[in-house]
């Protein structure tokens, strides 16, 4: 038996593949399982499971990066009801909404598994370099254990809370703002085309001014203004997101006025094209958006 620990994966898509992957080169043992298949076989680093259970029956902890709360209580589901289960801890770092979350743990704590609500943001090329944000609420102590595994994945580890829906409720927070200011550069600079401005300008411009975004300094000047739109993150996840974030804040009784006119926006485009990188809100609202 390794003296080291055995970390499991199960979910390796645009952000879970880079993750493990950079897990697996730091030295740690993984062992992983991915319903898609694909990816698992892109990672000859890792020991490939068949099954979620088997990925239970060698890990103590495993990491979840799966699309959304439904699919996190089926997979946690196989996980607890694992025969051979040595798994104690499971970290999701799926974004999953601040309810699922809460069932999740909820459903972890009655089969005696501790359940984080690890959530990260940083897009893919964050899980490639190891420098996406983690958003951890759960124990202090188990926080301090992963350490080592979480530095492996991330260069920003912040312990946020300790109760299962606080790492949701930041990290829907960051999705909104970041939906929001993505959609409202391309509306700004779709005005600014009606006027004669080139678009390179525009952002130039914007990029050393007070409207300087995330979305415009990074999206729009390697995305959008290339043509490339390959964020890597897709409009239906945006949208997911934003969604969540809108039915948060209704339940929760805070302000919800942005929010329920950007959901309406996500929403209308996840309707056209669903599979598109986020980024093409831009052409979505140049050419389906204004009277």
């Amino acid at each position: 038996m390794s003296a080291r620990p055995t970390y499991g994966f199960v979910g390796l898509g645009k952000m879970g593949g880079p993750m493990a992957a950079n897990l697996a080169r730091s030295g740690a043992d993984i062992v992983v399982f991915d319903s898609a298949g694909s990816a698992v076989r892109a990672l000859a680093e890792a020991r490939v499971a068949s099954s979620v259970a088997e990925v239970a029956a060698a890990s103590e902890t495993v990491f979840f990066s799966l699309p959304d709360g439904p699919v996190v209580l089926e997979v946690l589901g196989e996980v607890v009801a694992a025969a051979d289960r040595v798994t104690r801890t499971v970290i999701d770092l799926s974004t999953v909404g601040i309810d699922a979350a809460r069932a999740a743990y909820a459903r972890a704590s009655d089969g005696g598994i501790v359940y984080v609500d690890a959530p990260v943001s940083g897009g893919r090329n964050g899980a490639v370099a190891g420098t996406i944000t983690v958003m951890w609420a759960g124990p202090g102590e188990l926080l301090e254990s992963h350490g080592v595994a979480l530095e492996a994945m991330s260069k920003n580890v912040f312990h946020v809370g300790t109760q299962a829906g606080q790492g949701q409720a930041l990290k829907l927070l960051n999705n909104f703002l970041s939906a929001t200011a993505t959609a409202a550069t391309a509306e700004a600079l779709l005005f600014g085309l009606t006027q004669g401005l080139e678009l390179k300008t525009m952002l130039d411009v914007v990029n050393v001014s007070t409207g300087r975004s995330h979305a415009s300094a990074d999206k729009y000047v390697n995305r959008v203004l290339t043509g490339t739109f390959d964020s890597g993150f897709a409009t239906s996840l945006m949208a997911k997101d934003v969604r969540l974030f809108a039915e948060a804040a209704a339940a929760a009784g805070s302000p919800n006025e942005l929010g329920a006119t950007v959901r309406a926006l996500w929403d209308a485009m996840d309707a056209h094209a669903p599979a598109g990188d986020h980024t093409e809100v831009f052409t979505f609202l140049r050419d389906h958006g204004g009277h």
